[in-house]
């Protein structure tokens, strides 16, 4: 059985229209691969800002690490093996002030781990987290994405492939808050259903 990893920054909740959209291509690519679906809900907060103590043990190797640092890395831990155990991921995020949410940004730096999700070589950086398909499905009430204001999906593109995550599509209900916007949302809806389908 394959496993879809939904990754979800909204803060909206139920009235989040990445949320939707994210929601509506997980169920339809579950039903299709028969997965199980893991969601990892980032509006909750629960996800730790990177420090200085933390830093140093998410980096020591597992067997040399104290118990204080064991308890300091366990949350990106959690979040590593749940990128690892995926075949599909889904992000849903919307656009906050140009960007991903801050949570997104937290999650990022706890799973971006030298020598685990990532390694140095003498080419440069190598992504370990490969044969991963991935998708996002992203709002914004103004940004329009891919323009020269919109730095959430060039970043969030980068930042996979740089874990060699290099299969990403885009869904992108932009702009949602002007005229048209409904239109917008439907015509993502219907994007999504045709990658599902």
């Amino acid at each position: 059985m394959s496993t879809i990893l939904h990754i979800t920054a909204s803060i909206r909740d139920g009235e989040s229209v990445s949320r939707g959209l994210g929601t509506k291509l997980v169920e339809g690519l579950a039903g299709k691969q028969d997965a199980k679906v893991v969601t990892r809900d980032l509006s909750k907060n629960d996800i730790p800002f990177i420090d200085a103590e933390r830093f140093a043990a998410n980096l020591a190797p597992f067997a040399e690490r104290s118990p204080e640092q064991h308890e300091l890395a366990k949350v990106a831990d959690e979040l590593i093996d749940e990128l690892k155990a995926a075949d599909t991921i889904v992000f849903s995020v919307p656009v906050y002030n140009f960007s991903v949410p801050a949570t997104v940004k937290a999650w990022a730096d706890l799973v971006a781990r030298a020598g685990t999700t990532f390694r140095y070589t003498q080419n440069g950086p190598e992504g370990l987290l490969t044969d991963k398909k991935v998708y996002i499905t992203a709002a914004s009430g103004g940004t329009a994405l891919g323009s020269e204001i919109d730095f959430m999906s060039p970043w969030l593109k980068f930042f996979l492939g740089f874990l060699g995550m290099k299969d990403v599509e885009l869904v992108a209900a932009d702009g949602i808050m002007g005229e048209g916007g409904e239109e917008k949302i439907a015509e993502a809806h219907q994007e999504v259903e045709k990658l599902a389908a």
